[in-house]
């Protein structure tokens, strides 16, 4: 997370903690160190020089399935494609989106007008290391809107949640915006905004809501019955993402103390259904070598009908119960009151000291095909270098066919990777967003006092219809 220079912080567990996971596992049963090159792939660099960039989120115009957004940090910065991602361009006229020093934590999603939908939190300063919540100076939750799919962006910064200067202020973390453009839902158009609010004694997840895209918002609700801790590690809520259901049921999932959280609300984000702690997966911050942060939040996607002509949401996400750092899958079919046992995406040999880091995930709404992407360090034996991969699911999350989707190997060497990476497909089409850090020009090993500069790329793979 690129806060202001004198507070950089990054999450991390101070040491590894052995785990004893309650949840059953069913390992995939192919394995397969050497990765399949995923079809049809290329990738694209979007920044044209390297510098402070991290945190890529990508979305799809489901008005217009040309048309693709990938917004970045640092001051909410985004790229646009209008022809499938053949093309990019940084949007037009963007610049600062409002009189604070730094902008992270970017999130997109398009509305059911086609609208660009950018939320991000804007901040002045926060507090010590890990400790946000402690005395922060002014900040918000930001969105902004773009009538284009992109291109261009409106001048106005729209307040979610602002606090002025003042002792005892929270600090608003992580938001992740989602959007209602199911057509039979009795929400559809709200837009939900839900983040971490860091404060003094302790964290909360919130939720704010939008019945007029995106110009005015609701006063936030508690979603997360349970506190987290207040400290920026592995005891705080966190990592809160959403699905919007056939029906309009809002689906939440977020991180607390080792578990993963499921809530659901019925009403359009008013109310929120009692916490359901559906995965025990360890801590999701965690040291990963030569990585200055790594983590393992819950991601959620929803295919509106399976095979049996069910919804049935889907759950990713990362924990180090093999020792090294894997990925997950767990599905639901009855709206999430029961989940399947966990199934491991990446299909590299067990105990092999290889991490997959970061994990995201989109389901396909016309080929039902579950996507997740990560970094993945199998190809690489001292567990450094990263390479990008593509896991696929075809027959409802019960097994992962993994695929090669970035061009060569990166060492992160310290870089600043962000908190996230993204993916979303349609059509058979597969769009991943993410971070690598790349090397000083004309030099053969990075200055061990020089922060790793950083570019944002981005993958496309075409499975067909």
């Amino acid at each position: 997370m690129n806060r202001v220079d004198h507070a950089i912080g990054f999450r991390c567990c101070a040491a590894a903690v052995a785990l004893l996971l309650q949840a059953q596992v069913v390992h995939a049963q192919v394995v397969d160190d050497q990765l399949l090159p995923a079809p049809q792939a290329h990738t694209f660099t979007l920044t044209a020089e390297p510098g402070r960039y991290s945190s890529p989120v990508i979305a799809i115009n489901g008005v217009q399935p040309q048309q693709l957004v990938v917004a970045f940090q640092p001051m909410a910065r985004a790229a646009y494609s209008i022809d499938g991602a053949a093309h990019w361009a940084i949007e037009q006229g963007t610049g600062a989106p409002a009189p604070y020093r730094s902008f992270v934590d970017t999130s997109v999603a398009y509305d059911r007008n086609g609208y660009a939908i950018m939320c991000f939190t804007a901040l002045d300063g926060v507090g010590p290391f890990k400790y946000w919540g402690h005395n922060p100076k002014r900040n918000a939750v930001l969105v902004r809107r773009s009538p284009d799919g992109g291109k261009t962006w409106e001048p106005r910064s729209i307040p979610v949640i602002e606090h002025a200067d003042g002792p005892g202020i929270p600090f608003e973390d992580l938001p992740a915006i989602t959007a209602d453009v199911q057509p039979h839902s009795p929400h559809v158009g709200n837009l939900y905004v839900a983040w971490t609010q860091d404060r003094m004694e302790d964290s909360l997840i919130l939720l704010a809501r939008s019945v007029d895209g995106g110009l005015t918002w609701s006063k936030p609700v508690r979603v997360s019955e349970k506190a987290g801790g207040p400290r920026d590690d592995n005891g705080i809520v966190a990592g809160v993402r959403g699905v919007v259901a056939p029906d309009g049921a809002l689906h939440l999932v977020w991180s607390d103390a080792g578990h993963v959280v499921h809530s659901v609300s019925h009403d359009g984000g008013k109310t929120f259904s009692r916490n359901q702690s559906i995965v025990d997966a360890g801590p999701f911050h965690f040291q990963a070598l030569n990585v200055s942060e790594a983590n393992g939040y819950p991601q959620i996607g929803m295919m509106a009908q399976d095979n049996d002509g069910r919804p049935r949401l889907y759950v990713t996400w990362s924990d180090f119960r093999n020792g090294d750092v894997d990925i997950f899958c767990i599905s639901s079919t009855d709206g999430g009151r029961s989940w399947s046992a966990a199934v491991r995406v990446n299909n590299d040999s067990l105990h092999n000291a290889a991490d997959q880091l970061f994990p995201s995930l989109a389901v396909d709404s016309t080929t039902g095909a579950v996507n997740v992407m990560f970094y993945d360090r199998r190809r690489d034996p001292s567990n450094r270098s990263a390479d990008v991969v593509l896991a696929r699911s075809t027959d409802g999350g019960r097994t992962f066919v993994n695929y090669l989707l970035s061009e060569q190997p990166f060492d992160p060497r310290g870089g600043a990777l962000g908190e996230y990476t993204t993916v979303t497909a349609l059509g058979g089409r597969v769009y991943g967003s993410w971070t690598e850090i790349v090397r000083p020009s004309g030099t053969a090993t990075p200055d061990a006092n020089t922060r790793p500069a950083a570019i944002v790329r981005m993958g496309v793979a075409d499975f067909g219809k």
